[in-house]
């Protein structure tokens, strides 16, 4: 990329010039997904589609339904763009699609409670379950399937907010919540949730991305390198939920201590691998600071390298099990068996049923705060 260009770049990005149709990358333009396919009012709402772009030609785009990063263009070694995230070329794909939770926010609570029950402060509340017996990702209606009020303060910033009323889905108090999403000039997709309740509840916010570092259907990623800083897992039982043990990732195909091909011992013959169709399991972040680093990833051909940053005690690490070709997105193309990862900034499943678990209890007076980040670069 030529100094001229990156400076019109710097520039656009500063002054919001943010709904352009395409972006020049040192290869050719990229092809941006046009606006005014999601352009739509649901329940009274306006969603729309934003683009954030930072200095070092990184860019995303990210609609209000759901909070849902619709693409994330990421350069190789050679400086080829390529959309790295999984998605639908347009709202309506959202809409009808068979996989919802796409680059979507999640809540209030990520992931799985068992039999869609707990207890808080001597009471039983009952969740919708939308898993089987379990509850998952929030519900029928989690804050992936509605609208955000959403402000774009600069060209590499998006706030959205949302109120989730009291007993929405089942969950007690009135939540009010903001979201940031940022694209720094250390090529950061950076993540950061705030919230606040005028009840006693419970809170898991968390981030869905599917990312394939070869682009978006573009082959299966169990030949990604994947490391994941933790010594210690959480096994599930046949509904995915959380046995309550915490176990040790030694000796077993959940030890990535070390970057290990995620393929590599996926079809072990291994009970929570059976349990799972492969990895679905949330893993035990070691460190204790404001910001840890939880996770890399690197796709040996593209050179592409994607590492996490989280305040949260854990990393569900998800391999695409549930893919399988019938799903088709962005450039017409077909979402394959395994052809996508997550990795989803946590507390654990489950730990409302765990008091051994890190709480994920919040009390009027406090203020909800997590953060993820992924930062992304290429090998030398």
């Amino acid at each position: 990329m030529n100094n001229t260009l990156k400076f019109l770049m710097t520039i656009c990005a500063m002054v919001g010039m943010f709904n352009c149709v395409g972006q020049e990358s040192s290869k050719g333009t990229i092809p941006l997904i046009k606006k005014k396919g999601f352009q739509k009012t649901i329940n009274g709402k306006s969603v729309e589609l934003y683009t954030l772009r930072n200095s070092s030609g990184l860019v995303a785009q990210i609609t209000n339904y759901g909070g849902k990063v619709v693409s994330l263009w990421s350069p190789d070694k050679d400086g080829n763009y390529e959309d790295i995230v999984l998605g639908y070329p347009d709202i309506d794909g959202y809409l009808s699609a068979k996989e919802k939770y796409f680059g979507a926010l999640i809540g209030r609570y990520g992931n799985r409670i068992g039999k869609g029950k707990f207890t808080l402060e001597g009471k039983e509340y009952v969740l919708n379950t939308n898993n089987g017996e379990n509850h998952l990702h929030g519900g029928d209606i989690g804050y992936d399937a509605v609208v955000w009020n959403a402000v774009q303060p600069d060209g590499q910033t998006l706030v959205l907010t949302y109120v989730s009323a009291h007993m929405e889905e089942g969950y007690p108090g009135n939540l009010e919540i903001k979201v940031r999403y940022r694209l720094t000039d250390n090529n950061e997709l950076k993540i950061e949730y705030w919230a606040t309740t005028d009840q006693t509840t419970v809170v898991n916010l968390t981030h869905h991305s599917f990312f394939n570092l070869k682009g978006a259907g573009k082959g299966e990623i169990t030949d990604h390198l994947l490391q994941i800083n933790s010594n210690y897992y959480t096994p599930v039982d046949k509904g995915l939920i959380p046995t309550g043990i915490i176990a040790s990732v030694e000796h077993s195909p959940m030890d990535f201590k070390k970057l290990t091909l995620i393929g590599k011992r996926i079809e072990d013959d291994f009970e929570q691998l059976k349990f799972g169709l492969g990895y679905d399991h949330n893993w035990v972040l070691n460190g204790n600071k404001p910001l840890n680093w939880a996770a890399k990833v690197v796709e040996p051909v593209s050179g592409r390298v994607m590492e996490v940053y989280t305040n949260e005690p854990g990393l569900q690490f998800y391999s695409g099990n549930f893919l399988d070709g019938t799903i088709i997105g962005k450039a017409n193309r077909a979402y394959k068996y395994r052809s996508a990862f997550c990795l989803e900034t946590q507390h654990f499943p489950d730990s409302p049923n765990n008091p051994h678990f890190p709480s994920t209890i919040l009390n009027p007076g406090e203020e909800y705060y997590s953060v993820c980040i992924y930062k992304f670069s290429v090998t030398e």
